[in-house]
């Protein structure tokens, strides 16, 4: 392939501690030269991107996402989400294992994956099972899911809910060095329920669920992971006192790490006033205070990444009452825009959100899968370009996801994703991107 010249941009790599305006030379398929403004670059025959203005960083990295397929291809495939990463600015996905049927087993990773090479535009990494089928009963085949190449293990959607199953999935996932990652919640305490425990929960007649369903499974599991000395992923972190608790096993040497969603971090539960099916999801929305306290914790790492744990529905799904619409946001498409909010209003500097999602997920999903999350030269080309000024209105008609099912919709974001390259390969750009060919 030609080499591409991405020139004249900020240039932010927090792996390398880089944050200044420079420019960059791709060719093969890895980022090949990293100059400095006024440097000129080795290449004189290759295409240019034009990046004045914008930020050029590594490649966003989701740790969560649920692409449906197998089993429901209406709401999304690894095709059509992969092209909604892209246009997310994402090169890297690690995809949830609750399909039909579910990831369990080596053949059902294997077809993720081939699927992926085939028809996905990015890189896909599969997380496994905890437990055959999902159904919290049995381990599932750790040592064959992690030869097949699983980053982590999760029952994601479902809560392991027996400690004693818990304990022997920690203590098994040590051996192959990859996290148990839970979706922490008491269905004792959320059965019926449809959002945040509170005063909106009672001004609408919904069935609330309480903080103390999260809070109540999160110091569980950290008593485990503390017991084995094993490695636990906290899922979609969204109440104050589930940061505290992760603060406080961090503090105590327990081998803990945390994601949190964009939609936790700038969504209140005031977003499902009116009956809004699409600001539905698990763990809900929840309130300023617990906003405010995801914030800190990412400021001071007791939350490691953020997540987008995209989670698409067709529009017949959401289209019901609200008690009958799954629970889900589609955010890969709208993860930078929402996020960036944080940024212009002070709350998170541009280098750790820009960490945030790109050199700390590499650091949970490790070396095994090549050196992500970083521009450093010989690393494989997967860079994010955007435009953290451009402003635009969420126009779902125009999503490359099948999910549309935003909160989000006809909002205006300030900050977009303007190209996207993975493996050397410009996989989305916006047509209003600067970019010269030639050949």
């Amino acid at each position: 392939m030609k080499p591409l010249l991405i020139k004249g941009s900020r240039i932010v790599d927090p792996a390398q501690g880089i944050d200044d305006t420079g420019s960059l030379l791709v060719s093969d398929g890895v980022i090949s030269w990293l100059g400095k403004k006024g440097d000129t670059s080795p290449s004189a025959d290759s295409d240019i991107i034009d990046a004045a203005g914008l930020v050029v960083c590594p490649g966003f990295i989701d740790l969560h996402c649920h692409l449906r397929q197998p089993g429901f291809e209406e709401k999304e495939t690894i095709a059509t989400g992969t092209r909604a990463a892209a246009k997310g600015g994402f090169t890297t996905v690690c995809c949830m294992p609750n399909t039909i049927p579910p990831l369990d087993s080596q053949a059902t990773v294997d077809y993720v994956k081939s699927t992926a090479v085939e028809e996905g535009v990015i890189r896909v990494l599969p997380i496994g099972c905890v437990s055959k089928g999902r159904e919290g009963e049995e381990l599932a085949e750790m040592a064959e899911l992690a030869s097949a190449g699983v980053i982590g293990y999760s029952d994601d959607g479902n809560c392991v809910v027996r400690s004693r199953l818990m304990r022997r999935a920690l203590e098994y996932s040590w051996g192959f060095g990859r996290p148990i990652i839970d979706h922490c919640e008491d269905t004792t305490l959320t059965e019926g329920g449809q959002i945040n425990e509170g005063i909106i929960a009672t001004r609408l007649g919904l069935q609330g669920i309480p903080n103390a369903a999260e809070e109540s499974m999160v110091a569980r599991d950290i008593a485990l992971a503390e017991l084995t000395g094993a490695w636990l992923h906290v899922a979609h972190v969204s109440t104050a006192g589930s940061v505290e608790l992760v603060r406080r096993a961090k503090a105590k040497g327990i081998k803990v790490t945390a994601e949190v969603t964009p939609h936790h971090l700038t969504l209140t539960e005031e977003k499902v006033l009116g009956y809004d099916t699409n600001a539905k999801v698990n763990p809900p929305l929840r309130s300023q205070a617990d906003v405010q306290a995801l914030i800190q914790g990412l400021n001071d790492n007791t939350i490691d990444i953020i997540a987008t744990d995209h989670a698409p529905h067709t529009e017949e799904d959401k289209l019901c009452e609200f008690g009958f619409a799954p629970f889900g946001i589609s955010g890969l498409e709208t993860a930078l825009g929402s996020l960036m909010t944080l940024m212009h209003q002070g709350y998170l500097s541009l280098n750790t959100l820009v960490a945030k999602l790109t050199s700390e997920p590499a650091r949970i999903i490790g070396d095994e899968h090549g050196q992500l999350g970083t521009l450093a030269v010989g690393a494989p080309a997967d860079i994010t370009i955007f435009d953290p000024e451009q402003e635009w209105v969420v126009d779902t008609r125009h999503f490359a996801s099948k999910g549309k099912n935003t909160p989000l919709a006809d909002s205006r974001l300030k900050g977009k994703v303007m190209a996207t390259v993975y493996g050397g390969n410009l996989v989305y750009h916006d047509n209003a991107l600067k970019l010269k060919t030639k050949g």
